[in-house]
């Protein structure tokens, strides 16, 4: 019998004495799990290569578990009808992924949360190839990673082998041990998945949650949708025991390779997202279908209804950004999508699955990062995707990435992800840790995570009314405010808070019986700069010059925050973060 704490993973390894010529293709084994409540699931295996296979499994309910293997192939002793128990123990440690369980969708459908209710602030670094030798193990993996952790990142979103801004097999894609599937997608690689096994435990372990994407959209065409569900029932298999969420498919309905949009489709996008979206649909119905711990499923980049036929088999929205260093097209892009998504009827959780990445097309450096996560998270996304130019595409000093098909004969940038770059004109440093991944904007995002997780970030809503001048078609770049009537309203001033501007900026209908104060925060490093007392008119107005401290120390842009003086007020600034 084995023990193991809740939410965290047992495996079992069965060697079968019988031989196939073809393992991964010939048989298929699973086992029946029966929990202490008498529930069964049932819970898929994978192929470790050779004549192994493996099984892991992992639950929050604590009792005796009984597991009962069934394999295809019933004459095989060694692996069909072998029974083994599990005896899970409350779990004992400070790791929020397995104290407070995985994480799901709430019941209002407007946040993430884990399984026993705690609220879940969504902050993910995009390491689209993370799992390539490029990023190096375990010096480089977990320098990135202890890096995000120190800046309060929450969540990893890493491509399963299956790369973007690639052809199929370029080397640029292996890790130490070579591709996922062999070139003519007849079998996987379990020595990959392997590999990739001790990265996806690593960020558990260090309470990073793995969004894993299955892969980049344009596999449909070169995999086949039957191998893409052979795809995600090893991915399941190997990683379902763990807290992830899976991501259906990376820009799942565009051709992006040049390969499939002009020698196999003529240019013709439109004929390749009917057969995309379709694939993916079934491979997302799929996927549903197996997963026995009914983790969350989204789909990258773009509404649900565009990418996938059943938006009900998908949980939450990675909404289309813009890599743009223009402000004027990024700002009323993320904030126009995400208003799209609030009138969704159902509602779901939503999240600009890629804006900005700090450092591509020589722009996007600290500022834009501040404006894209607080126009986003004022505006009622779930949390945030921040990304780094260098750190996407894992490019190395001595490996530059060098070209993307997409662009034919261009770079995306090059930076590696080893050099630093804090902001532009800086030059780079011959320090080998002083990388990209130390960009100012990492953790200026990480800054504005731990305000919010002060104050009951997931009852906020958007209130634009709250606020004159507010932002509008007309100005996306004046203020946007978001809060908890009675409680807390944060106000992000993008252009700053000028004398004249604090002049004309006016807080609204403050509730009539409540004693507020406020403090300037600086988005850049966390300082606060009291205010004091507010004291509204009789319409309950406040405007932010009548006070002695009426404009911050530094012209640039800034967070308001208004809190109530009353006891729950005060409980909800010292809540402990989710």
């Amino acid at each position: 019998m084995k023990r193991a704490m809740q939410n965290c993973v047992a495996e079992w390894s069965f060697p079968s004495a019988r031989e196939y010529a073809d393992p991964c293709n010939e048989i298929e084994l699973s086992a029946v799990v029966t929990d202490p409540d008498g529930k069964e699931t049932v819970v898929p295996a994978f192929w470790a290569g050779g004549s192994f296979w493996g099984i892991r499994y992992s639950s929050s309910t604590i009792g005796r578990h009984v597991l009962e293997t069934t394999c295809s192939d019933e004459a095989n002793a060694d692996l069909h009808g072998r029974r083994e128990v599990l005896e899970v123990t409350p779990y004992q440690g400070d790791n929020p992924l397995l104290r407070h369980g995985p994480v799901t969708v709430s019941p209002d459908r407007t946040h993430l949360r884990h399984r026993d209710g705690t609220p879940f602030f969504w902050l993910a670094d995009t390491w689209w190839m993370g799992l390539t030798k490029r990023l190096t193990w375990p010096a480089g993996f977990d320098t990135l990673t202890e890096d995000r952790v120190a800046k309060g990142f929450s969540a990893v979103l890493i491509v399963a082998g299956l790369y973007p801004d690639m052809f199929p097999f370029d080397p640029r894609g292996a890790n130490e041990a070579g591709f996922p599937w062999e070139e003519d997608y007849s079998r996987l690689n379990p020595a990959y998945f392997d590999l990739a096994d001790r990265r996806i435990g690593r960020l558990v372990a260090r309470g990073l949650l793995p969004c894993i994407v299955g892969a980049w959209g344009y596999f449909i065409e070169y995999a086949g949708e039957q191998v893409m569900k052979r795809h995600f029932r090893n991915l399941v298999a190997r990683y379902g025991a763990h807290p992830v969420v899976w991501c259906v498919a990376g820009e799942a309905i565009s051709p992006k390779n040049p390969d499939v949009r002009y020698r196999i489709y003529g240019g013709d996008d439109e004929r390749f997202a009917a057969k995309a979206r379709a694939g993916w649909s079934n491979v997302a119905r799929y996927l549903q279908s197996i997963d026995p711990y009914d983790h969350p499923v989204t789909i990258h980049a773009g509404f649900v209804e565009e990418l996938i036929d059943d938006p009900s088999i998908v949980d939450f929205e990675l909404l289309s950004g813009s890599h743009s260093p223009v402000q004027s097209e990024s700002v009323p892009a993320t904030v126009s999508a995400l208003a799209k998504a609030a009138a969704r009827n159902p509602r779901m959780p939503a999240l600009i699955g890629e804006t900005n990445y700090e450092g591509i097309l020589g722009g996007n450096w600290e500022y834009q990062q501040r404006l894209m996560f607080w126009t986003s998270v004022l505006s009622g996304a779930a949390g945030h995707n921040y990304g780094a130019s260098g750190v996407w595409e894992v490019s190395t000093r001595a490996q530059p990435y060098g070209h993307s098909p997409q662009l034919m004969d261009e770079r995306w940038a090059d930076i590696p992800w080893q050099e630093a770059y804090g902001s532009p004109g800086q030059a780079y440093s011959a320090h080998p840790w002083e990388d990209s991944y130390r960009f100012a904007g990492s953790a200026q995002v990480g800054i504005g995570k731990a305000l919010l997780e002060r104050y009951e970030w997931w009852r906020f809503e958007p209130h634009p009314e709250w606020v004159e001048p507010h932002w509008s078609q007309d100005d996306y770049f004046d203020p946007y405010v978001a809060g908890i009537p009675g409680e807390v309203r944060i106000i992000y001033a993008p252009k700053g808070i000028s004398s004249q501007r604090a002049d004309q900026l006016t807080v609204k209908g403050l509730e009539r019986g409540v004693a507020y104060q406020g403090f300037f925060f600086d988005p850049r490093t966390g300082a606060e700069h009291d205010i004091g007392e507010i004291r509204p008119d009789g319409a309950g107005d406040w405007r932010l010059a009548n006070t002695i401290r009426g404009t911050p120390p530094i012209r640039q842009d800034w967070v308001v925050v208004i809190q109530s003086c009353s006891p729950e007020g005060v409980r909800a600034q010292s809540a402990p973060a989710a």
